[in-house]
């Protein structure tokens, strides 16, 4: 490649396309001279004739018309990567990255509001277990879920998860009727796993000092939607996030196994990106109406747990740490 001439190969191409010296140089930018000037260079690095003039006309010649055939292809791409790259840059977009659950229950619902309010940006929501590799994919922040401190980028707290045992009213009819005992009750009960939950039943068991004497799973769900969706349908007991499924909780299709359990309250959802991302306005401006929209989720979650009698009780970081290593 180090012995092509790039210039003067771009401007033969120029001539062959457009048919003459004078309309290559329009499209150039330069003097009718200097893309004579080009095409001499290039014949004498060659060592043969690219163009012969025939009444006024430059026409190609066998070995030149050998070179316009490769180099058109080659130079034609290049004119549609530069201009794709320029149509992409001139598109007002903003790309988030959340978990699955996350993004269906409770951004999906949200996201019209933030896109009403910003209706010249095109809005990707990309759902996906997997955290962005920033140096290599074009995300503009993650929502996390987890316990924080990711190195080298900006991680900003957003909300506080509320873990608790929920369950349907009639499954929670079932199970009083088996015992008015809450151990017994659990030892009774189907428990659904949310695998990919930091705070997972084995720990929640043993935070609250019970041990059952057969614990098994009969439902594995590596999404919080699907837990939470088998627990409203009165397949069993699940241990999730409150905030996935408030909605139900307010309309009454789940509700708290037991309130005398505490709800365990820590940080699990980050804003997450390189710092250099907040130099774009949207950025800037998505952080700020998901950390309003957070807070006033957070809150309702809270009261309407206070209002069914829930407490809450802190989760620690050893236990937090160990749960996620599970």
């Amino acid at each position: 490649m180090k012995d092509i001439n790039l210039k003067a190969t771009e401007h033969f191409e120029a001539v062959a396309r457009l048919g003459g010296v004078t309309r290559a140089a329009e499209e150039l930018g330069v003097s009718p001279s200097a893309v004579s000037q080009q095409i001499r260079l290039l014949e004498g690095q060659l060592g043969v004739r690219l163009f012969r003039r025939e009444k006024r006309r430059l026409v190609l010649t066998l070995d030149g018309d050998r070179l316009f055939q490769t180099t058109t292809q080659a130079f034609g791409a290049m004119r549609n990567a530069r201009n794709a790259i320029a149509r992409q840059r001139d598109v007002r977009s903003l790309t988030i990255r959340v978990s699955p659950s996350f993004g269906v229950r409770w951004l999906g619902p949200r996201i019209a509001g933030f896109a009403a309010d910003n209706p010249d940006w095109n809005i990707r929501i990309d759902a996906t277990p997997d955290f962005t590799a920033f140096e290599t994919e074009a995300v503009d922040l993650d929502v996390r879920y987890g316990l924080g401190g990711w190195t080298g980028l900006t991680v900003l707290p957003m909300m506080n998860d509320l873990v608790l045992p929920l369950c349907s009213p009639d499954y929670l009819a079932k199970l009083r009727a088996v015992s008015d005992d809450t151990v017994a009750q659990l030892a009774a009960a189907r428990l659904i796993d949310s695998v990919k939950m930091l705070y997972r039943w084995d720990l929640w068991l043993a935070s609250n000092r019970i041990v059952l004497p057969d614990l098994s799973y009969p439902f594995r769900f590596d999404r919080s939607s699907m837990s939470i969706e088998m627990a409203k349908q009165g397949g069993g007991l699940a241990l999730d996030s409150l905030t996935l499924c408030l909605p139900e909780l307010m309309r009454g299709e789940l509700v708290p196994f037991a309130p005398a359990f505490p709800v365990i309250d820590f940080q699990g959802y980050w804003l997450v990106c390189p710092p250099r991302h907040f130099n774009r306005r949207i950025v800037a401006r998505f952080a700020a109406w998901l950390e309003t929209a957070c807070r006033e989720h957070e809150a309702e979650a809270r009261g309407r747990l206070t209002a069914l009698g829930c407490t809450f009780r802190p989760g620690s970081g050893p236990e937090l740490i160990h749960g996620a290593a599970q």
